[in-house]
């Protein structure tokens, strides 16, 4: 799968591909032409790092709404000859979930297009979990010889048949077709069944019941990870040590896990490590130092993971002094790894420093990284102001719609006048969250588009219950005081 190519985030296809609230004001004002093509751009060409993270659908099927947009666009996209080609989810995902809404909002060409995707499309299952929310059952019912049509009749075929049942995020259509076609009803009944004897045939190797059994069996190679190179095999390996470890280490025993610690293999060294700084050992703050600066990079890894388990003010101290910009440790791994501790749960006097990070960490990576969300939450819990402009910077640039709630949520506690400014345009971003931020914060006087916003949204079907409440909240109590 490739990367989108994400536009400035000052153009309409930029604002639209983020989700912001800015994408479909603009998108209104916009030449109809010109704003149909940057939805669909955006629909046909998923624009999210991860759709597990980041809500669009319900956001673009609104603007199409608004527009009153044609499907033909997605109809070539869903029908196109890569569908025949190109198994995965993401190419035609986002279109089935835009299609699933726009058929609530009663576009019968959207039931349509969906309806006939589930007979010839690859991505089939979505769009019949798509239509189980919103066709009536005489309609789903005619789709059951096409959906069963696509599973041979012979083991391997019923296998398959019993697999997409269980997989099934809406069971409603399986169940409808169980009472007319005996062969769906028998693989219905056999999933659960299937489910049991797999959890019952588990197969691994177990750990022995001392401190050294445990920590051998960290460092054993997983049958998942045929090759040896995944990583998250040897990290999930220590994670259950490190619990193993837990229930078997005595009082004796606290040498044989030090030695792990500061020397052992890969996966026994970072069980202990994860051991030590679970049971807050006064030495495990030593032996992280030592590990961060290890040659071995799953060792370095390994340190600074198991340095954001650290709680407690000893472990807030040795952050500190990892993080001393006079010592130069915030040019460092350990030195970054420590500020993320401060800012998770670090005390008001490091907000200096978070903020400090904040900056230099935009400055030299961007609106980008998985670290990013870590230093807004932490400037936002904190309160510090001076994260303002930084905060707002990260708001206007984040390709990732769910790194800009966060920094909404931030800027609702450190900037003052987010109720008049961003918490308008929030009321229309894709992220039910921010929705839900905006109609909490938002001043209803001064800007007539915020009432507006505000009914329409309690009025909205499709919208979720925690927008919902908020929404209503506001309205309420601003008529209790007219």
């Amino acid at each position: 799968m490739f990367e989108p190519v994400i536009a400035p985030s000052a153009s309409l296809l930029g604002l639209l591909q983020r989700g912001r609230g800015d994408g479909q004001l603009h998108a209104l004002a916009a030449d109809r032409g010109e704003a149909i093509a940057a939805l669909e751009e955006c629909v046909t060409c998923d624009p999210r790092a991860d759709w597990q993270l980041e809500n669009r659908s319900l956001y673009y099927a609104r603007l199409y709404m608004e527009l009153e947009a044609p499907l033909t666009g997605l109809e070539q996209h869903l029908h196109a000859p890569e569908d025949v080609f190109d198994e995965t989810e993401h190419r035609t995902g986002l279109a089935l979930a835009v299609l699933g809404h726009l058929a609530a909002y009663g576009r019968r060409d959207a039931l349509d297009l969906l309806r006939g995707y589930v007979a010839v499309g690859t991505n089939w299952a979505w769009a019949l979990d798509e239509l189980a929310l919103r066709d009536d059952d005489r309609s789903l019912l005619r789709l059951a010889p096409a959906v069963l049509g696509r599973f041979p009749a012979d083991q391997a075929g019923d296998a398959a048949l019993r697999a997409v049942i269980a997989a099934a995020y809406e069971p409603r259509p399986w169940r409808l077709w169980a009472a007319h076609h005996p062969r769906i009803a028998v693989a219905s009944e056999q999933s659960p069944f299937d489910l049991w004897q797999r959890q019952l045939n588990r197969s691994g190797i177990t750990p022995g019941w001392s401190t050294t059994d445990v920590l051998a069996w960290a460092d054993q190679a997983d049958p998942s990870d045929d090759d040896g190179t995944d990583r998250g095999a040897v990290a999930r390996r220590a994670a259950a040590a490190a619990r193993c470890l837990a229930a078997v280490v005595r009082p004796q025993d606290r040498s044989t896990v030090l030695a792990a610690a500061a020397g052992g293999a890969p996966g026994a060294r970072t069980a202990a490590l994860r051991y030590l700084v679970d049971q807050q050992d006064p030495a495990a703050a030593a032996l992280i130092e030592i590990a961060a600066a290890d040659v071995d990079h799953r060792i370095v890894g390994a340190a600074l993971e198991v340095l954001g388990r650290m709680r407690g003010p000893e472990a807030l101290a040795h952050a500190r002094r990892w993080a001393d910009p006079s010592t130069g440790g915030t040019d460092s791994a350990l030195g970054e790894a420590a500020v993320q501790l401060l800012a998770d749960c670090g005390e008001p006097e490091d907000g200096p420093l978070v903020v400090a990070a904040l900056r230099r960490w935009i400055s030299v990576r961007g609106a980008v990284g998985a670290g990013l969300g870590t230093l807004i939450d932490g400037v936002g819990r904190l309160a510090a102001a001076g994260a303002v402009p930084a905060l707002r910077h990260v708001y206007g640039e984040a390709v990732s719609s769910e790194l800009r709630g966060r920094a909404a949520q931030a800027l609702a506690r450190t900037d003052v006048y987010f109720p008049r400014g961003l918490a308008v345009e929030c009321l229309w971003d894709c992220e039910e969250t921010t929705r839900e931020l905006a109609a909490r914060h938002v001043t209803t006087t001064g800007d007539v588009r915020v009432l507006e916003r505000l009914r329409r949204l309690a009025a909205d079907p499709a919208e979720e219950a925690e927008v919902h409440a908020a929404v209503r909240g506001r309205l309420t109590s601003r008529d209790r005081t007219q």
